[in-house]
């Protein structure tokens, strides 16, 4: 065999044909003519000094030279695809989402398991304490409430309810006198929740997972929020007292943040809403 190297145009018809067990169907995947198919295996054939194709009358079928050669070269051409697509191909797009530490922790990431390879995404997560966080960061951000934010577009994400919850030793007795665990920040709180008569709050967490925490512990009742508290309330079924719908959770960004935005309705269907 001759040392100049084999044209890589013979070599992938023969891959082709080989792995597609057709040189009319390698030709249509190559977007060549069947003649061009044959004539570059036969230049591969004679360059090898080996047949690498039986031609019958219905189709050709590989010799068991060409049959032991495929594989190798199925290989290697994946090979160079795939180094070409990481060298020089587009890496995963970059998705930055500010949201506060319990939504991140506690409905962001039970969901990333969703998110398909096929998507290419890449995610950065930054918690956002304050609101003047959220109005210096870029990207999507996750805010509690439904705007509008002018110049920014923004989808629904789910909507807020409130309910008590406690440990089961809490919910012993009347629970309007237990000490009551509160949140600071924008979402509505006791007050907001009803006249219910009972003790000021005595715990006050700026975290809604710490506030959670509490409660799982015994220190007392936590208006929670239902939709963040689902995982804990699956797995320790604390005593439960009949919800209250509130704000909601809605994603923001300015158009140039992200190449894709989902719509409203596709949004609600990976979350489960109809």
């Amino acid at each position: 065999m001759s040392q100049r190297p084999l044209p890589l145009e013979w070599v992938r018809a023969f891959e082709t044909a080989g792995r597609l067990g057709s040189f009319v169907a390698a030709a249509e995947d190559l977007s060549i003519t069947q003649a061009a198919i044959s004539q570059r295996i036969g230049h591969l054939e004679a360059r090898l000094g080996v047949r690498l194709f039986l031609r019958k009358p219905r189709g050709v079928t590989l010799t068991v030279e060409g049959e032991a050669w495929l594989p190798y070269i199925t290989t290697h051409l994946r090979a160079i695809h795939q180094t070409a697509d990481d060298l020089f191909g587009h890496g995963p797009r970059q998705v930055t989402i500010a949201a506060s530490a319990s939504v991140i922790q506690a409905w962001l990431v039970p969901r990333l398991a969703h998110v398909q390879p096929a998507d290419r995404l890449s995610f950065s997560f930054s918690t956002m304490v304050l609101a003047e966080d959220f109005d210096k960061g870029g990207g999507v951000q996750i805010r509690y409430g439904s705007g509008p934010w002018p110049g920014y577009r923004s989808a629904r994400l789910f909507d807020e309810e409130l309910a008590p919850v406690a440990h089961p030793d809490q919910a012993q007795g009347d629970w309007h006198a237990k000490p009551r665990i509160s949140l600071s920040g924008p979402r509505p709180g006791w007050a907001d929740w009803g006249p219910i008569s009972g003790p000021a709050p005595e715990l006050r967490f700026d975290s809604f997972i710490a506030a959670l925490a509490a409660a799982e512990a015994g220190a007392g009742v936590l208006l929670a929020s239902l939709p963040l508290a689902a995982a804990s309330l699956a797995a320790s079924r604390p005593w439960l007292q009949a919800g209250w719908c509130g704000w909601t959770h809605t994603a923001f960004a300015p158009p140039q943040a992200i190449g894709c935005w989902p719509s409203p309705t596709n949004v609600q269907r990976r979350n489960g809403a109809p």
